[in-house]
């Protein structure tokens, strides 16, 4: 009996604003049968790593696999870009879940923020004045002072963005960890951050709020003046990314490691 042929996905074709991929949402609407986006099955993003954020957070919550091709710089979270076999690429992708992080800020007059974070939370200081902050995890003081510009807390999507300019791990997509790094630490000189379970519970407080203020951002959502922020994995929301059998996003992640 012959293999039953997999059924052809129903997809929306998005793009950024940058000419590379308005031609190509151009050339590859006119080479496959596209949807809107609230009927697709399958979000094609074209773009770079910033485009696939956004994207990512407009369909938050929706339950639709993106499939990126990079017609950006970097593309670290896409695949390589190709007008021919899409719908084959697609059927054939693997997939990837993954979580965002819940922030909750408080500022100093005590109002509450949250937001998701999917690629990462990041505390940074406002003024000259470096931040003073102490680190909790699951409720459990493990750093009593640290005396830096910021901190980030990155998923692994995260983790080859802003956390790796600062000299972050790299985590492989799909792994159980978020990374704890911190950005020009001062004391304890030294400490480079940690590799936390990804169901840590991370609180931040701030020493000397007032003469020491300090903004939190998860991804564009920013909130000035905290007094403490609480970040923890939201479990109950996923998103999926598609890729490539043979993108390998493993040996990428080996290669950007030893980068010189």
């Amino acid at each position: 009996m012959a293999d039953t042929e997999p059924p052809v996905p129903k997809i929306a074709i998005i793009a950024s604003d940058t000419p590379d991929a308005q031609a190509a949402e151009l050339a590859l609407k006119q080479r496959y049968d596209h949807v809107s986006e609230d009927q697709a099955e399958i979000i094609v993003a074209l773009g770079g790593d910033g485009f696939m954020l956004q994207t990512l957070h407009r369909f938050l919550g929706q339950d639709r696999p993106v499939f990126g091709m990079n017609r950006g710089t970097v593309g670290f979270l896409m695949n390589e870009y190709q007008e021919h076999g899409l719908i084959e690429r697609l059927q054939r992708a693997d997939t990837f879940q993954l979580h965002p992080l819940r922030m909750h800020a408080v500022d100093q007059q005590g109002q509450i923020t949250e937001a998701l974070a999917i690629n990462e939370v990041a505390l940074l200081r406002e003024t000259r004045q470096a931040a003073k902050l102490r680190i909790s995890i699951d409720g459990k003081v493990r750093m009593e002072e640290l005396t830096c510009d910021g901190i980030i807390v990155a998923t692994p999507a995260g983790s080859t963005a802003y956390n790796l300019s600062a000299h972050g791990p790299i985590l492989p997509i799909g792994s159980d960890l978020i990374a704890l790094t911190p950005i020009s630490a001062f004391r304890p000189r030294r400490w480079r951050g940690a590799l936390l379970p990804s169901g840590a519970r991370v609180r931040l407080e701030l020493w000397e709020s007032r003469k020491r203020p300090v903004s939190a951002t998860a991804d564009h959502v920013e909130v000035r003046d905290i007094n403490a922020v609480e970040v923890v994995e939201d479990r109950s929301i996923s998103l999926t990314l598609m890729f490539d059998p043979d993108h390998n996003l493993a040996e990428r992640i080996l290669l950007e490691q030893f980068i010189q």
